[in-house]
């Protein structure tokens, strides 16, 4: 079997309102692409939902179905519009539990939090006691370590083999959580500097033009992707298209040597060639 094909695709889920309504902007997908990219790896998809139960739990439910590694942040509080929790439960078909190892992480968290404001621990106190609620995870989750503040996030795996990694929306503590995760869990799949794109600007063309030879160039190098991304405003090269290969370097070298030999009978006004790793 193909190395390659074995290897995991990895998802990103971002919940919250405050996303789509644009009081806040998201920077999980630019951080999670790089994490990934830094140890050889891609996100292969993303995807966007609010803070509505039955949105949650469609989402998640595809993404256990998927057999994908799947990151997803947000909505794992405690308070009313934390709805990823019991989403999840829901999505697997098991209830929630307060996970006994959460519960010791969070009782030293608030232990800490009152030491901190020199104030008694309390741990029957009310608001103490709904403080448990994020410890209260799908039956048989894994924990995902949170060195911000203690409080974990969790793990699922789904039925096809792969799993979502829950965690927090604030970034502080999302970004460690996941890096954590990828190198505990994912090490064997690593392979910084084994993958790359190489392009060229070309100038005033239209891609309708270009396909026939991005067709040709897929169907002799099946291994690569061929990729065309056009511009219209570009402050340095105004209209023209980014036209290039991707894949591992030992198949990208063929096929863009192709690329560029089959571009020539066309007579192309050409910017600079990009290498990216």
């Amino acid at each position: 079997m193909n190395p390659e094909s074995a290897r995991p695709a990895f998802g990103l889920i971002i919940v919250g309102d405050e996303i789509l309504s644009g009081r806040r902007a998201d920077k999980h997908l630019p951080r999670v692409i790089e994490l990934l990219g830094a140890r050889g790896l891609q996100l292969s998809w993303a995807e966007y939902v609010g803070d509505e139960p039955a949105r949650i739990t469609a989402v998640l439910r595809r993404a256990l179905a998927s057999g994908d590694v799947v990151f997803c942040t947000g909505g794992i509080g405690a308070t009313p519009d934390d709805h990823t929790r019991p989403c999840a439960a829901a999505a697997l078909g098991v209830p929630l539990a307060l996970h006994p190892e959460a519960k010791a992480l969070i009782q030293a968290r608030m232990q800490d939090t009152a030491r901190e404001r020199g104030e008694p621990y309390e741990p029957e106190r009310p608001d103490n006691l709904h403080r448990l609620n994020m410890g209260v995870f799908p039956q048989g989750a894994t924990l995902i370590p949170n060195p911000y503040n203690k409080i974990p996030g969790f793990s699922c795996t789904g039925p096809a083999g792969g799993a979502i990694y829950f965690t927090p929306g604030f970034p502080v503590m999302a970004w460690p959580m996941i890096e954590w995760v990828l190198d505990t869990n994912y090490r064997h799949w690593f392979s910084a500097g084994t993958w790359q794109e190489r392009s060229v600007i070309i100038l005033g063309a239209l891609e309708g033009t270009l396909t026939p030879v991005m067709q040709r160039v897929e169907a002799a190098h099946p291994q690569v992707k061929v990729f065309s991304l056009p511009s219209v405003d570009h402050p340095q090269y105004g209209a023209h298209i980014d036209l290039g290969v991707k894949g591992t370097p030992d198949a990208v070298a063929p096929a863009y040597a192709d690329l560029r030999r089959w571009l020539g009978p066309f007579g192309l006004r050409y910017g600079p060639e990009i290498v990216r790793p």
